[in-house]
């Protein structure tokens, strides 16, 4: 919870300094860049903290309710997926977007005038790009497989709701994202930073969950 909160502050805070980007039509890893480019560093540097973090409560969350011998519950139409099927490539996902985020720190990006699409000519630049791509579909596919856990196997009650509304939302993100590659370019701040809403606040509930369920 605490990650997410300083992630979301210094992102903020990075906005009103200069060279002063735009939200709207500027990716964030942009704030990478310029003098204060260090602090963004470390926030990628901390999204990726938070998100092995995370991993491990859930690990440690799977853990305790195989120990009671708790059944999974389901409380979804969804298919009848053994539960491990959803915890552990879900978990591996997270953890390959927490990679991602850290591989931003040292490889920084190509910033394309304001209201273009993101262009990588050089290696650095596509490593960021890539990375940054394989990330947020790597953290979308896994909200969307720990959402399901979390209703199937009865843990995390408290997160369910929630959980749920951060990954329709972490989805339509995404699915903008794509759009202003290739259609309007002029909103992709605004498309990453919906995805990013998405994202952290399913990783901030599903965090609350678990202190409350302890």
């Amino acid at each position: 919870m605490i990650g997410v909160a300083v992630y979301v502050a210094v992102d903020v805070v990075l906005q009103f300094l200069p060279p002063h980007y735009s939200p709207i039509s500027e990716a964030e890893s942009n704030l990478a860049a310029g003098p204060f480019g260090w602090i963004m560093n470390l926030n990628f540097l901390g999204r990726a903290v938070t998100s092995f973090a995370l991993v491990g409560a859930l690990v440690s969350v799977a853990g305790a309710a195989r120990s009671s011998g708790r059944l999974p519950v389901p409380s979804l139409p969804v298919p009848s997926l053994p539960v491990p099927r959803l915890l552990v490539p879900g978990l591996a996902l997270l953890t390959l977007g927490g990679v991602c985020s850290a591989v931003l720190t040292f490889f920084p990006t190509e910033i394309a005038p304001a209201g273009q699409s993101v262009v990588a000519t050089s290696v650095v630049g596509t490593v960021h790009l890539l990375s940054a791509i394989i990330g947020f579909s790597a953290a979308l596919l896994a909200i969307v497989l720990l959402t399901v856990w979390i209703f199937r196997s009865g843990c995390l009650p408290a997160a369910r709701r929630s959980a749920l509304a951060f990954t329709v939302v972490a989805a339509a993100g995404l699915v903008f994202l794509g759009l202003t590659l290739t259609v309007v370019p002029a909103l992709l701040g605004l498309a990453e930073r919906l995805c990013l809403v998405g994202i952290l606040g399913w990783t901030f509930s599903v965090a609350r969950g678990i202190r409350r369920r302890r």
